[in-house]
């Protein structure tokens, strides 16, 4: 069986086990229990965050590894998660996710260092690809 989380590669192999953390905000409880879901299945350790004020204090009370953010409507509310992960670590994954694309929101999105900004629904394929590489977890199993 594959161990779960990220295996930091040492001189001599695989050891120290530290699973990954990922951050996601979503307006709806529904699409935030799916990308929840989908994250876990990954291996990653989810924090969920329902209002976007409450995602912003999450990224200052914690370190995480990856970041889903709903665009909200048309107005972009998920920015201020976006520009304070970018603040923070400005190599950190952020991916936008939006009901309907929204040419504004897509460039303001990549403007500020959105990995990615993709329309609902992403696929666990879809999820899997934007991860970050976990080295040594193929050598772990």
């Amino acid at each position: 069986m594959e161990p779960r989380g990220n295996w930091h590669k040492t001189s001599g192999g695989c050891r120290g086990f530290h699973q990954p953390k990922a951050l996601v905000v979503d307006d709806r409880r529904d699409g935030l229990e799916y990308y929840a879901a989908m994250l876990e299945a990954y291996g990653y350790q989810v924090q969920r965050c329902v209002a976007y004020g409450e995602g912003v204090r999450c990224l200052g009370n914690d370190t995480v590894d990856f970041v889903i953010v709903s665009q909200g409507t048309p107005k972009f509310e998920g920015s201020c998660v976006l520009k304070r992960a970018v603040e923070i670590d400005r190599s950190l994954p952020v991916v936008v996710v939006a009901r309907c694309l929204d040419m504004g929101s897509y460039i303001e999105a990549m403007q500020l260092g959105a990995k990615d900004y993709l329309v609902e629904p992403l696929t666990a394929w879809d999820v899997g690809r934007l991860l970050p590489p976990q080295p040594c977890l193929s050598a772990a199993a």
